[in-house]
């Protein structure tokens, strides 16, 4: 499977098959990776103030998301703060996006090891750009999951129905066999919409609560 499509692997031979196994599906960031403070980082690393750094980071994120190159956005931000486009600069920035947002914390690290100990089978939907979707799939904690699709992949991005249509594809599910957590409301209602079992998440303990009423967990 190409870089344009979400990462796989073929399922284990004592598995059932795709079409009839329970997916969750998670969101990346401020789901498995809160933020924990990246602007305020961002901010001292740049010297601006960390609110006009958060708007500027905001404002082209989407464009960013769907797949534009990072120098085009951190140019953009850069422009925005009143800053030199210096290429070093804006590297550094944009390895400091990178790193912290495909950095693990342990509490997702145990609930992940838990599920995969359960062989349940996992998969992440995430607005992301093209670098971080990179580092996330290289790194070792992304190994149990089956199935990864990221926004830069298809230049698609949530809410759009489009970009539920287009998971159901890649993960190889209808939607009722999906439980979906997502840290945006307007997100989870449209994966409603689009018939997941979606939820507002609300911390890994609350997760697991949740699967075990929906059978995933014993």
């Amino acid at each position: 499977m190409d870089h344009h499509t979400a990462r796989g692997r073929e399922p284990r031979s004592d598995s059932p098959p795709d079409h009839e196994r329970r997916t969750v599906v998670f969101d990346l960031g401020e789901v498995l990776v809160p933020s924990q403070g990246l602007e305020r980082r961002l901010a001292a690393e740049l010297g601006v103030p960390e609110p006009e750094l958060r708007v500027a980071y905001r404002a082209h994120r989407r464009r960013h998301d769907l797949g534009d190159p990072p120098h085009r956005y951190w140019s953009a931000v850069f422009a925005d703060l009143g800053l030199p486009p210096d290429p070093d600069r804006m590297d550094a920035a944009e390895r400091l996006d990178v790193t912290f947002w495909s950095a693990l914390p342990p509490t997702s690290s145990m609930l992940l090891a838990d599920l995969a100990r359960a062989k349940v089978r996992l998969a992440v939907l995430s607005n992301a750009p093209r670098g971080l979707a990179a580092a996330v799939r290289a790194a070792a904690w992304s190994g149990p999951f089956d199935r990864m699709l990221f926004s830069a992949d298809v230049g698609l991005v949530k809410p759009s129905q489009d970009v539920y249509r287009r998971a159901d594809v890649e993960f190889r599910t209808v939607p009722e066999q999906v439980v979906f957590f997502d840290d945006r409301v307007d997100n989870v209602r449209a994966a409603v919409a689009h018939g997941w079992d979606a939820h507002l998440w609300r911390g890994a303990a609350a997760a697991v609560r949740l699967l075990r009423d929906r059978g995933v967990l014993g």
